[in-house]
């Protein structure tokens, strides 16, 4: 497998938050979708590869060691500076559907893990994320 790029690494965090708990939702593919074609971090991307990326990270998570692999990929591919955002985007995606599986959590977790997040960033990133999906009812 060629070294992928920062953002085919942050395609690949979402992606795998998405399915983790075997299950991607609409909202959650949907949210993928909206972050790639608005978010900064993203200038440049081809968004017709996404489809391709989404594959070849799903694909990956076939393997007993998949999470493991996808989190050295990740790791490798992203500069420090982007940690943070890579755990945000994983927030918001697991967030997407207003509800966290379990599965999700312990992925969430290994992100934190991984990258050693300080408690406040991850704090700060799971804050924003519960007030931006807050529902009226």
């Amino acid at each position: 497998m060629s070294k992928l790029s920062p953002q085919d690494a942050l395609v690949y965090i979402m992606v795998t938050t998405s399915a983790a708990d075997t299950r991607m939702t609409d909202a959650e593919l949907s949210s993928i979708g909206n972050i790639v074609t608005r978010l900064p971090v993203f200038r440049n991307f081809d968004a017709s590869r996404l489809a391709d990326l989404a594959a070849r990270c799903y694909s990956l998570l076939k393997y007993e060691d998949g999470l493991d692999r996808i989190l050295d990929i990740a790791h490798d591919a992203l500069p420090e500076r982007l940690y943070d955002t890579a755990y945000a985007l994983a927030v918001e995606v697991a967030a997407a559907d207003l509800h966290v599986e379990q599965e999700e959590l312990l992925f969430l977790q290994m992100l934190r893990d991984r990258w050693n997040l300080d408690e406040l960033t991850v704090a700060a990133i799971e804050r924003s994320a519960r007030v931006r999906f807050r529902k009226l009812t």
